[in-house]
């Protein structure tokens, strides 16, 4: 029995036969790591509040926002993982007799495990801030693509005088062709019935496509009976809203896909960033760990 023995210290066997992980450095470090991000975060998010201003001309842009928002993102993975890996190198148990670069292999991988068990202690005290901002960034993406889907509609609610499409009736449609008159007559008194229908026969024709032939003759003799103007005057007040409705329609259209669009790209951009800050965290743990154990070895030399 040696000497190295006799004094508790583990030889080349002993060492061999126990793992070589200090989860408790480990632990530590990453508890460290968790709580400086939380901290950097909440930072962030007070400066993300001071800078973003409701009015017009007033603060950042949204384009300057978002890229020191990333750059902050990276900053926090950075110093946090850093301190963290730097803390567990540091408290790392001290094994004799190993090589150099053993003790350096050791070291780093302590500080990356640090780095993982730290990404999931932040990410389940982040849980339902994350599932917020993820529910609002699907939230987005789904309005954006509704409204996509919803946009002719929209546009023949305005135009069939805000009739609700999704519970158009069409049987209430062929009621009204059952009981078209040849010549409308005028109703001065009460014109809500004649307005109705011709909303119905308007929003049915916008659902279509476009009004048939015999919908726009009845039409445009309703407008001339409740206006009295004439018949190829109506009909053509009825080829103006029309078209001023699809107009409006391919509009909102536009704007809903290119809402939609920007969604996707800032998620996009957003998980690439992600991406690219942790690993940044990663390398910042692991470096950290290296010389958290370099400080070790200074002292214990």
């Amino acid at each position: 029995m040696t000497d190295t023995t006799l004094r508790g210290v583990p030889d080349a066997t002993t060492d061999r036969a126990c793992s070589a992980v200090s989860w408790g450095a480990v632990l530590g470090g990453a508890v460290v790591s968790a709580s400086i991000s939380l901290m950097l975060l909440a930072a962030g998010s007070g400066f993300g509040f001071v800078s973003v201003s409701p009015w017009t001309n007033a603060g950042v842009t949204t384009a300057t926002f978002g890229i020191a928002a990333m750059i902050w993102l990276a900053v926090v993975h950075f110093v946090s993982a850093g301190a963290g890996g730097y803390i567990a190198g540091r408290l790392r148990t001290k094994r004799v007799g190993l090589h150099s670069e053993e003790v350096a292999f050791r070291d780093t991988a302590h500080g990356f495990m640090t780095w993982a068990v730290g990404a999931i202690i932040s990410s389940i005290l982040l849980a339902s801030a994350a599932s917020a901002v993820i529910g609002g960034s699907a939230r987005l993406g789904a309005s954006a693509a509704s409204s996509v889907g919803s946009a002719v509609t929209g546009a023949a609610n305005q135009a069939a005088g805000r009739l609700d499409l999704s519970s158009l009736d069409p049987s209430a449609y062929v009621t009204d062709m059952l009981f078209r008159a040849e010549r409308p007559a005028p109703s001065s008194a009460d014109a809500a019935p004649a307005r109705a229908e011709v909303g119905r026969i308007i929003a049915m024709s916008i659902r279509n496509g476009d009004m048939s032939p015999a919908d726009k003759s009845y039409v445009a003799s309703v407008i001339a009976a409740q206006t009295g103007i004439s018949q190829p005057d109506a009909e053509m007040r009825i080829t103006d809203a029309i078209a001023k409705t699809k107009e409006t329609a391919a509009k909102t259209e536009q704007t809903a896909r290119e809402t939609a669009d920007i969604a996707r790209k800032a998620a996009a951009s957003f998980a690439l960033a992600t991406f690219i800050a942790m690993l940044i965290g990663a390398l910042a743990a692991s470096y950290g760990a290296t010389l958290g154990g370099r400080a070790r070895d200074k002292v214990h030399a």
